[in-house]
């Protein structure tokens, strides 16, 4: 996507050194623009940890980078198996909640059990980082497309006035290499001269919705309005919301998705004024072994640092300000679950399938 005049990713080889992987930092977004260079495993566990990048699709290939970086440090004398194993290991301890990071980095470790040679090790990891990122960002086009026909049919029905699309949290070209998952039939609707205009959650406690599905929205030129996270009940009994599109970072094979926490009130909310609710995801964020959701996706806690304080811009600066009692402690979720009776369909890049178990079999069966 284009910031500016200039066409970014969120994630891509230095063009100088090609052992140097360079990302957007999310976390000083949408304040200061700034790229930090990932040059070892450990600077992408931090990355994936500290949420300097996030998003389900955009963290599976960062672990993807991350592995061939390991590759690079193996040096003589290094017990290559016993080395690339613990860094897996490492590096699906950053996050537990998006699967994208376990099924990335156990697909570099299956290429590279046909390799012990340093050299085909390295390129070998460094083709398949390459080749994850690629597929992501066709995914990511081939959701949109998909989600395309649901914003044209109801702007048809609306006689071409505005299809009013809320979403929650950031599922933009920022967490998915690019085009995003949930904002990706958005662009492509704007593109196409659909008029769209997108409610964006501020997504508390870390405002990803505020500080980056709107900076994504308004440097794409795209109508949107910034609401509290619980406005959206209300927009919807005023009938001013006609479709909720979300991300998804894990779901299970019975359609249970796991999203940033308050996805699962939105799609009550949604239910009880009968507004389709859409859960857009690449496959690769399909977990088939896990069959209930609910019981069994392990949700993230997250430090209570975040909920305590809040950060913002002052004089040039990026401070964090104390919005609580200095005694107080506070629970932080970073995920819910939404039930799949209660989510109306699936977009992903091989079309809009059920979210039921049945529905998403015969959609993972077909070529």
């Amino acid at each position: 996507m284009r910031i500016g005049d200039k066409y970014y990713e969120s994630i891509w080889l230095s063009e100088d050194d090609d052992k140097v992987v360079n990302i957007i930092d999310q976390t000083r977004l949408p304040f200061k623009f700034e790229i930090l260079a990932l040059r070892r495993v450990e600077d992408v566990f931090n990355a994936i940890r500290n949420m300097k990048l996030r998003g389900a699709p955009l963290i599976g290939v960062a672990a993807a980078y991350g592995i061939y970086l390991a590759c690079l440090e193996i040096k003589a004398g290094t017990r290559t198996r016993e080395h690339l194993m613990n860094v897996s290991k490492y590096l699906k301890s950053a996050r537990p909640t998006a699967v994208n990071l376990e099924w990335a980095v156990d697909r570099q470790m299956e290429v590279l059990s046909e390799f012990c040679r340093r050299d085909r090790l390295i390129t070998a990891s460094l083709d398949t980082a390459r080749t994850i990122a690629v597929e992501e960002k066709a995914r990511c086009r081939k959701i949109g497309e998909a989600g395309l026909g649901v914003i044209r049919e109801i702007s048809k029905n609306k006689k071409g006035g505005p299809v009013n699309i809320l979403t929650h949290c950031n599922a933009g070209w920022l967490a998915c290499v690019d085009y995003g998952t949930a904002t990706a039939p958005v662009y492509l609707a704007h593109d196409r001269g659909i008029k769209v205009h997108v409610w964006v959650d501020e997504t508390r406690p870390r405002n990803q919705g505020s500080r980056l599905t709107a900076w994504e929205l308004g440097n794409h030129g795209v109508p949107y309005t910034l609401i509290t996270d619980n406005a959206g009940g209300h927009l919807m009994q005023q009938g001013k919301v006609d479709l909720v599109i979300t991300g998804s970072d894990r779901t299970a094979l019975n359609g249970d998705t796991a999203n940033k926490t308050g996805t699962y009130l939105k799609a009550l909310a949604a239910r009880d004024n009968n507004i389709p609710f859409y859960a857009a995801l690449p496959t690769s964020s399909l977990d088939i072994n896990i069959k209930n959701g609910f019981k069994e996706i392990p949700v993230e806690e997250r430090d209570e640092k975040e909920v305590l304080y809040t950060e913002g811009l002052y004089n040039d600066e990026i401070v964090n300000a104390r919005i609580s009692p200095g005694n107080a402690r506070a629970a932080n979720y970073a995920f819910d679950i939404t039930p799949s009776a209660l989510i109306t369909g699936l977009i992903t890049e091989k079309g809009i399938c059920g979210a039921r178990k049945e529905d998403i079999e015969k959609l993972l069966s077909e070529k």
